[in-house]
Formats: C-alpha cells, structure tokens, sequence
C-alpha cells in the first residue's frame, strides 16, 4: 500500500515533469503602497535550464527572487519551486526548501570576521553536515570556483571577483537543484564578471539550474540564453536564445 508521503512525493515530481523546478501560475503580487509589482506573470523553468530575467529597476524582478525564496507570498495565484506549493509550506518546512535553492546576491553577504573556508563550512553547518562531511566538501567546492589557496584568507583580502567567488561557493557547497543569481556582476568590473559568468556556465553544464537576475546587456546578448523580459511586473518576451530588449 502506498503511503501518504510517498503519493504526495509522487504528486511532486508530476507537477516538475509537467511545469518545471519553478512554475509561477498566473502570479500577482501587490504592495500596499500602489500599483501591482507583479501583475499575472506565468512562468516555467524546467530542470537543467538557464536563464536570465532582464528588466529595469521596478519591473519587478526582486520580487520575484523573493516569492521563489518564500520571503514573500503572491497575493493571487501560485508559486511552486520543486514541485512544492510555496504558499502551502509551513514555516518549519521553509529552511528545507531554501537547501534546493543556492542564492547569490550583489553585495556578496559574506561574514567578514571569518575566513574564506568558514563561510563555505557555514552553508554546510546550517543543514547539518558531520563534520567528515564539511571538510571534504569546503575544499572541493572552492577548487572548482578556483579559490583552493585562499581558503585561510579572511574575506576583506579579498578582491570583489574573489569574494564573489566565495559566495558562489557558499551557495553551491549544499548541491542544490537550483541556482538563483540577484545581479552577480553588479559590483564587478568587465573580467570578474565574464569569470563569474563562465563558472556559472560551467555549473549549469553539470546539471544545476541556473536563473540569473542582470542589467547587465552586454553579458546577456553575448551568451544566447533563454531571456525572461519583465516590464511593469508583466513578462513581455520570452526567448530561447535570446538578447536584451531595450524600452520602447
């Protein structure tokens, strides 16, 4: 006989064949203050995807990193990240949803009284990892994002590229299925920002879904990704291989 845990993990990884790791249903959310930040936005990202969501500022893209990190609920219609009906969570479910879900934000977050190695070994901390576990882990992680000799600096040695780096590192060290990137080259210049792009290339290739928030046209016209366009909190162009639409 099957159990409910196992018909409700069924269920999930019917909703994720059908609409994706991520899957915005008719998605509204409103602030008090005025207008719709998100006005019935429907969006599919399918397992092993990349793809960038442009906009200019107010269009609504933070919004929408906030409603996939369950920071923020729709007002009508449905997120579901991984099969899952955010909504539905409850709070204590909420710190397992966010372990799918690598975050990498512009200003890094990093703590700056700890070294390069404990901020990684935190991520893995915080889901209790053994302590075996973390320390094979932590440097295999920051080879692959090419810090393996750095891992005994503190993070304010570090330049920009670097301390993005390690929070690409810190993102990625729990394996989650999805990573989501909030303006990674923001405060980079032109070479950290390609180095930052092709590691997240690199990642995408070996099966993490990547989603990645930028202003950044240059990077995303030369990349020939799928392009999610948000313009007023409405998805106006949604293109496979596609390039940065300008305001009309």
């Amino acid at each position: 006989m099957i159990s409910r845990k196992e018909k409700l993990q069924k269920k999930r990884e019917e909703m994720i064949e059908q609409n994706g790791v991520i899957f915005l249903d008719n998605v509204s959310k409103s602030y008090s203050t005025g207008s719709p930040a998100l006005n019935g936005v429907t969006l599919r990202i399918h397992k092993g995807e990349f793809v960038f969501i442009v906009g200019d500022s107010g269009s609504g893209k933070s919004t929408m990193i906030r409603l996939l990190l369950r920071e923020l609920t729709a007002t009508e219609g449905a997120v579901y990240v991984m099969g899952d009906d955010l909504a539905k969570l409850s709070h204590r479910k909420i710190p397992k949803l966010r372990r799918n879900l690598g975050v990498v934000f512009q200003d890094f977050r990093l703590l700056k009284d700890r070294n390069v190695y404990e901020n990684v070994a935190f991520a893995q901390r915080i889901v209790e990892a053994s302590p075996k576990d973390i320390r094979r882990n932590v440097p295999s992680i920051l080879a692959t994002v090419g810090l393996a000799g750095k891992y005994k600096a503190k993070t304010r040695q570090l330049s920009g590229g670097e301390q993005q780096r390690v929070a690409l590192a810190r993102a990625l060290v729990n394996r989650p299925t999805i990573l989501l990137a909030d303006e990674p080259t923001g405060n980079l210049d032109p070479k950290n920002s390609w180095d930052i792009m092709k590691l997240l290339e690199e990642i995408n290739e070996a099966g993490t879904t990547v989603v990645v928030v930028t202003h950044n046209r240059e990077i995303v016209n030369a990349m020939h990704k799928r392009v999610v366009t948000v313009r007023k909190g409405v998805i106006v162009s949604d293109q496979e291989e596609g390039s940065y639409i300008d305001e009309d």
